[in-house]
Order: C-alpha cells, then sequence, then structure tokens
C-alpha cells in the first residue's frame, strides 16, 4: 500500500480528525497535486477552523495552481486565524508567502 493510499485510509477512518486530512493534503502537495491538496486542506478547515497551518498550505497550493487571489484570501483569513491563537510563527510565515501571491 503507497504512502498515499494509507493517508487515504487514514482520512476515511478518521473524517473528523483535522491532522487526517492536513497530512494527506500535505502529501498531495508533494505530489504536486494542487487541486487535490487544495481540497484536503479545504476539508481539515471544515472540521477545525482554526487550523493555521492548514491555510498556510492551503495558500501554498492555489499559488501553485494559479489561483492567486483565492490563496490571498485565504491567506489573510490564516493571518487573523493565527494572530487570534498566538501563532507568530505561522502569521510570519503566512505574510511572507503573501507578498509571492501578489
Amino acid at each position: 500500500m503507497s504512502r498515499l493510499e494509507q493517508l487515504q485510509k487514514l482520512r476515511a477512518m478518521s473524517p473528523q480528525d483535522p491532522l487526517a486530512h492536513y497530512v494527506l493534503g500535505l502529501e498531495y502537495l508533494n505530489r504536486e497535486q494542487w487541486e487535490d491538496a487544495i481540497a484536503a486542506f479545504d476539508d481539515a478547515l471544515r472540521v477545525d477552523p482554526k487550523y493555521a497551518a492548514a491555510y498556510y498550505h492551503k495558500a501554498r497550493a492555489e499559488i501553485k495552481a494559479g489561483r492567486r487571489a483565492a490563496a490571498r484570501g485565504t491567506l489573510k483569513i490564516g493571518v487573523e486565524i493565527a494572530t487570534a491563537t498566538g501563532d507568530l510563527k505561522t502569521v510570519k510565515e503566512m505574510q511572507q508567502l503573501a507578498d509571492t501571491a501578489t
């Protein structure tokens, strides 16, 4: 069973675990499957809208998919969430990524 298949199985077994969706999104990013990555990060955010790292990686996938306007919107929300939760490292990373999404 491939890593992707294992992660898909994990997600199917734990649909309410945002981490299961998040790690699947990271695998799709590694495979350059941008739309699948975006969908997986959306699922993570549906389960946990305060999952700041998912906003960051979703925006990365959106940029790679040529969806820069969507990435800017994702990053705006992500920065707000990360700031509210005190995740300053992720705020900084998202602000740096936003510079590349213009």
